[in-house]
């Protein structure tokens, strides 16, 4: 088992008007010394915003906006710009968020060169509709049914025309090009799948059709049936790293139990030429939900991984707890990618 340890919780909601429900899900990138963070920021009514904070080193925290860093300004985010991730690919950081207008939660982009200003270039999930999405997956019968059988998750509402969207979330890019070509993790519930291409002007409409003719190929990792802690589905959490023996991805899995939902921290390592090739996953939960701030909040019995710093050989891990407060756990990188390396021949 690896040693976890968890230094508490980070950063709680204040009384500013953009934060006075929760804080949550943060984005997370070290530049030098700095650790800079754009946080989920949730205010009365679930409104959310983009909130900033910059960290001295992997845990002192040494500025923390008393504005929004990022709003909404389009239709498709009317209600929300949530739970971003950023990554440096050469010189530019992508940013990926997700934006919600009240009824649809679809993927997005901005980019930067300097951290502090993003220019928002829209959506990068699939212009699509549920029902579009299920007449083509379904015949296929190359995919887990749980991607077609998702009615109940879509039409929550009495009035099927809500939500009728495709849902696509968790969009965490890798931080370099792999065989020249841009790569992404993103989440079609319940898996995890991998999109590839030269630039980001190729995801068009035509381009989702074909990709979800095929999307047996594009899956990296769906729930695992035998691991309890993500036996339900799982999605994107930190944007990968890359290690000599292949990209350590660390994710969310969920559990339902008799007191609902668990969520936890999971980890698997792929292939560094082809990342849809699952070299290993650890069979148990990274760290899962144990303290108060996990336990209990907004949504209880969470943990939401969704960055990492890495100072030396110690990986620090921020993560959403329980929908309300930003918290940090830390491992020994080496010994975390040693653990999934034994895993490499029981998991084939």
């Amino acid at each position: 088992m690896i040693q976890v340890i968890k230094h508490g919780v980070l950063l709680s909601k204040t009384d500013l008007d953009f934060e006075n429900e929760s804080v949550l899900n943060p984005a997370v990138i070290r530049e030098g010394d700095s650790v800079h963070i754009y946080y989920r920021a949730v205010s009365l009514g679930n409104h959310s915003s983009l909130g900033y904070c910059r960290l001295d080193g992997p845990l002192t925290l040494a500025e923390r906006w008393d504005k929004p860093f990022m709003v909404p300004e389009f239709d498709f985010e009317s209600q929300g710009v949530e739970d971003a991730r950023v990554t440096k690919i050469d010189d530019v950081f992508y940013m990926t968020y997700t934006g919600y207008d009240g009824l649809n939660a679809r993927g997005a982009l901005a980019t930067s060169r300097d951290l502090l200003h993003f220019e928002k270039h829209g959506l990068l999930a699939p212009p699509v509709t549920y029902a579009e999405f299920v007449s083509i997956v379904e015949s296929s019968n190359k995919v887990n049914e749980e991607y077609w059988l998702n009615q109940k998750f879509y039409y929550q509402s009495t009035d099927i025309e809500k939500k009728k969207l495709l849902w696509d979330k968790n969009i965490i890019f890798f931080p370099r090009r792999i065989n020249n070509k841009l790569a992404f993790l993103h989440r079609l519930r319940p898996g995890i799948q991998l999109v590839l291409v030269n630039t980001i002007e190729d995801l068009t409409r035509e381009f989702w059709l074909d990709y979800f003719h095929e999307l047996h190929k594009h899956v990296v990792l769906d729930p695992h049936p035998h691991h309890n802690h993500e036996s339900s589905y799982i999605g994107g959490g930190c944007p990968p790293i890359e290690t000599p023996h292949g990209w350590l991805m660390i994710y969310h899995g969920v559990e339902k139990t008799e007191h609902g939902f668990v969520y936890s921290a999971c980890a698997a390592l792929l292939d560094l030429d082809n990342p849809a090739k699952v070299l290993a996953r650890l069979p148990y939960a990274l760290f899962s939900p144990e303290y108060d701030w996990e336990l209990n909040g907004e949504v209880n019995n969470v943990v939401f991984p969704t960055g990492t710093a890495l100072f030396g050989d110690t990986l620090f891990i921020y993560y959403g707890a329980a929908d309300s407060h930003i918290a940090i756990a830390s491992v020994k990188l080496t010994e975390l990618v040693n653990e999934l390396l034994s895993y490499t021949k029981k998991n084939g």
